[in-house]
Parts: structure tokens; sequence; C-alpha cells
């Protein structure tokens, strides 16, 4: 087997591969999937040098820990958590060059929920449909790490970046979505669409990579029933019969029989990914 390769030593509560995403095949009921937070994607792949498009890992809670097979040089960012290189602290936010056989530990996240790890290369698991990630709705990609497993890396073709400081903004104290209404706003009442404006919900607990689940005020419903089955997009917010709504995220199905409300603006995802249960959610309406 190749030395340019990393093994799992913990691989932590939920770490998957991920990319930018396959996208173009919807039609085929294929979701997106991709990283949550694809600006912190960008950024430690720019620090390693590799290009935009490499696969890195995400990280959920808790870390996780890597012995590279070669030396390496790796950069954490997303959410800030320890970084250890055999047990010594290192930088995180900045490359790190890790020797081959060393532990490169990422701790639990001190704020938020999902750190990125980009290693020289890129993650070079094989792709599917053009996307490297693992889609947890699908089962598309690559499986979530395990213990021992053995992750290849590509080959070193760039030159790193640096930054003085890592552009972080921080996990939200309050996350404010931007929706905008519509297709099926007709299925609820006009005080629903006033509650959806105006009320504050609050982050779920079952929320994760598929939606983020609301806790808080339900939304009336002004018809009986359930539409027919349509195509679903990434930041829809379809409500279930409980109506309490529920926002698509990366791994969100590609079609739904639930009425949408409206459709959340793709650039006020990425801080959903780091926006911990009890989160207050404020949305902001536009036709």
């Amino acid at each position: 087997m190749t030395d340019r390769a990393v093994a799992v030593v913990r691989a932590g509560a939920l770490t998957t591969v991920q990319d930018l995403g396959r996208t173009g095949y919807a039609h085929l009921g294929v979701p997106r999937s991709g990283a949550l937070d694809p600006a912190a994607v960008r950024l430690v792949n720019r620090l390693v040098g590799n290009p935009e498009t490499a696969a890195v890992l995400e990280t959920t809670v808790n870390g996780c820990a890597l012995r590279p097979r070669c030396a390496v040089t790796v950069a954490v960012g997303g959410a800030p958590c320890p970084v250890r290189v055999d047990a010594r602290p290192a930088a995180w936010g900045t490359a790190v060059r890790v020797p081959a056989g060393s532990v490169l530990e990422i701790g639990a996240a001190v704020r938020g929920l999902r750190a990125y790890v980009a290693v020289g290369g890129g993650i070079d698991v094989e792709p599917v449909l053009g996307s490297r990630s693992t889609d947890l709705l699908s089962g598309l990609g690559p499986a979530p790490l395990a213990d021992e497993a053995v992750l290849p890396l590509g080959p070193v073709t760039g030159v790193r970046g640096s930054v003085d400081a890592p552009p972080w903004p921080g996990p939200p104290d309050e996350l404010v979505l931007r929706v905008r209404l519509g297709p099926r706003e007709d299925w609820f009442t006009a005080a629903a669409l006033r509650t959806l404006a105006t009320r504050a919900y609050r982050v779920s607990p079952a929320s994760n990579r598929i939606g983020l689940r609301l806790e808080g005020p339900a939304l009336e419903r002004a018809l009986p029933g359930e539409p027919a089955s349509e195509g679903m997009v990434l930041g829809a917010v379809q409500v279930p019969p409980d109506g309490r709504p529920v926002v698509f995220l990366a791994d969100h199905p590609t079609t739904g029989g639930y009425p949408v409300i409206g459709v959340v603006r793709e650039a006020d995802l990425g801080a959903v990914a780091q926006a911990v249960p009890g989160t207050p959610v404020r949305f902001t309406a536009a036709r």
C-alpha cells in the first residue's frame, strides 16, 4: 500500500469525507451532499496548497485522530478546537507539518460543531459521480470514518497559502436566515406567515446533515392533506404535519411530499454548520 495515506486512530462521533459536493444529478434522485461549511473547506485547502475542490474531513463535536504514513501538511478550520501533534499543542487555522508516524489529534469543538481537516494532496478516495463526499441519506461516497481505516492521499501539487488570521466569524449566537416565500406558501394561513417572520425558533438536537430541525411555534395549515411529491432544493423550508419547520441541508432528499413555505438563501446556510442545539433562529421573509 502507498505511503501517501493517513490511518484513522480515532474516528470521533461522526467524521466524513467531504468536498464541495456532487451537483447536477438531482434529476436522478442524487442529493448534492458536500461540506456544510464550504467557506471553511476553501480556506483549509488554501492553507495546505490544495485546490478548493479537494476532499477534506468534516468532524462533528469531538474531532478525530489521524496517523499519517508520510510527512504531511495539515490545516484545521471551521469550529475552533485544540490541535495536538504527539500530545504537543499545534496551531489551529494555519498550516502545520506532521511527521510520518506522528499522531494528529483534533479535539472537541470549543465553540460550534464541525471542524474541517485538510491534508496536503487531499483525501483521495474514489470519486462517485464526480465527488468524494459522503452522503448520509443516499449512502453514496465513502462510509463515515471508522477506527483503523486508511485514507489515501493525492499528490501535492500546489503552493501553500497563508493568512495572518483565519477569517473565522465564530459560531452564531443567533441564526438569522433570509427566506424567500414559496412555492407553497398558499398552503399556510396568514397567521402562519406572520409567525415565520416574527417568532423565534431554536435548533433541535435532532438536526443533522440532512436538515436543520427547529423547535418553536407550529405553522398553521390553510389546506388539508399533503401536496403531491415534488422536487426539493438546498435551503427548502419544509413543514411536516407537526408544523415545525425543517431547513433542508446538504444531504437532503431530492423530492418531498410536505409543503415548502419558503427557501433560505444559500449564503446563509454556512452558519448552520456551527449552530449548536438550542441556538435561537429567526427568519426574515421576502417575496
